[in-house]
């Protein structure tokens, strides 16, 4: 059964699906096609007859989701008009229920709102929500800088970031004619998604769009300067054959084939991969792709950005899972030996030496590669989200809360432990989906998903993600450091694996 609903662009039909009430493909931006490539998002110019909203739109041009090894990816049909997003809801009336807008991940290169691991439904039938779920430009449509070859494109490198805040305007505008409230908005997501979190609580556009953030395995550190921004840019641009600078690159960029641009962008990435190509000096994981300090869009660190109070109005729930960086060093060649280990961290960080020797008194009987993972997951990831807590905690002594996700995998003979994304369908209570045992083995904890969906959706509706079927909840503050364990059972500690964290006071 079809319904149709109201948008500031035009009416859209939408599809019953049980109890939920899905919008999808609904266009929140015109295509940035043609002319557009590259500039910001503009408003969609509307539409007169009723538009069809029962099927996904397009996606950004992309390799494949990142979750399609694992099975969760949908076939994708990639095109530069990708600027959709979709709304599940209970119902279309005047309750002005809390919103939840989530922004996936995919290292700002794979993806799509539409994965069915990121289904809403059952935070729709849980929690009494709105769930919206959003595309935006990935690779180098979406973030590729090209303020050096003219500025009047120096936001590019962040268009990516500016999709997702004019997706966070269409909710503002549009929202309450799908029962939700445009005052409750909390914007989350995971990997990419939680960085781009994490950049929306430093960017002044983004300001008053959302009351609360949930960054999932990301925080504010995975950003990078022009220059690096440049750097790969250019070498894009080697990739393509050509000018490498001036109007000559530009017109190149603007003009060549989005299967060209993206064969390219593939390219840089693999060289980055192999230590042949450019790096982004500030970006401990080194994608070549995401947001920028540019002095437009981000006039400043996000994270300095934050500790000045650029948020200081926002609820915050940060985190991460105990093991991130196990996903990628299991795909990755084992380290044999003490100096290979050095070496591949000082590709990270200045002095490496230090923070092998504090982290191995800590796990003296941990293997080269446990050792590596450990650092890697606390650099990319744990760190930051600390780094972030104490920061927006000045600002938010009441609402801002930290949590260690250690459910660890059966799958893979338990080498992935409690990986990067093993999360995610835990939050959304999607432990059915395709592909989910996969990942986390057999028969994951129903439990452990009860316990994360429901401090979801608390945190939602009231800031606090405290709930009956938890221990106390208590804040976060840089004394008592509370962090909520979801496993078996859930737990609360305070300040867990203090050596480490104090590793890199002055490093990070």
């Amino acid at each position: 059964m079809t319904v149709v609903a109201d948008t500031t662009a035009g009416k859209i039909t939408g599809r019953e699906k049980g109890d939920v009430l899905l919008f999808a493909g609904i266009p929140f931006a015109a295509p940035p096609v043609g002319d557009l490539r590259f500039r910001p998002p503009q408003p969609h110019p509307g539409w007169d007859d009723v538009r069809d909203a029962t099927r996904f739109g397009k996606v950004s041009w992309q390799a494949g989701d990142s979750l399609a090894g694992i099975g969760a990816a949908t076939t994708l049909d990639c095109s530069e008009d990708c600027l959709f997003l979709n709304v599940q809801t209970p119902a279309l009336d005047d309750a002005r229920r809390p919103v939840l807008v989530w922004i996936h991940g995919g290292a700002f290169v794979n993806g799509t709102g539409a994965t069915p691991w990121y289904d809403g439904s059952a935070f729709v039938r849980h929690g009494d929500v709105v769930v919206v779920s959003i595309n935006y430009r990935l690779g180098a449509l979406g973030w590729l800088h090209l303020g050096h070859l003219d500025p009047a494109y120096a936001s590019s490198g962040n268009n990516g970031l500016l999709d997702q805040i004019a997706s966070l305007r269409w909710v503002h505008d549009n929202i309450e004619g799908f029962g939700g409230d445009p005052d409750n908005v909390t914007v989350f997501g995971e990997s990419a998604g939680g960085m781009s979190v994490g950049a929306l609580l430093g960017a002044p556009a983004a300001a008053g769009l959302f009351a609360k953030a949930i960054t999932q395995s990301g925080a504010t550190h995975n950003v990078a300067g022009v220059d690096d921004g440049a750097a790969v840019t250019d070498a894009v641009l080697d990739e393509l054959g050509g000018a490498t600078s001036g109007r000559s690159a530009l017109d190149t960029l603007l003009s060549v084939e989005p299967e060209r641009l993206l064969a390219a962008q593939q390219a840089v990435s693999l060289g980055l991969a192999t230590g042949s190509g450019p790096r982004r000096s500030s970006s401990a994981s080194g994608m070549p792709f995401g947001p920028l300090i540019d002095g437009v869009v981000l006039p400043q660190h996000p994270y300095e950005a934050v500790r000045d109070g650029s948020a200081a109005s926002v609820a915050l729930l940060t985190g991460t899972t105990r093991d991130e960086w196990n996903l990628f060093g299991f795909m990755a060649g084992s380290i044999e030996d003490a100096d290979t280990l050095t070496r591949r961290l000082g590709r990270i960080l200045e002095q490496p030496e230090p923070l092998i020797a504090a982290y191995r008194d800590v796990l003296a009987e941990a293997s080269h590669d446990e050792l590596f993972s450990r650092i890697m997951t606390d650099r990319v990831f744990r760190v930051p989200a600390i780094r972030l807590a104490e920061a927006q905690a000045a600002h938010q002594p009441d609402h801002t809360f930290l949590y260690l996700f250690e459910f660890a995998s059966t799958a893979f003979d338990g080498r992935l432990g409690s990986c990067h994304a093993l999360e995610i369908p835990f939050v959304f209570d999607n432990l059915g989906k395709t592909g989910v045992d996969l990942l986390t083995g057999p028969n994951p904890p129903q439990s452990v998903a009860d316990a994360m969906h429901a401090s979801w959706i608390a945190f939602a509706r009231t800031g606090s993600p405290g709930h009956d079927g938890l221990p106390e909840w208590p804040a976060y503050d840089a004394g008592s450091r509370a962090t909520m364990h979801f496993g078996e059972p859930c737990h609360l500690e305070h300040d867990p694996a203090p050596t480490e964290r104090l590793a890199w006071e002055g490093v990070l």
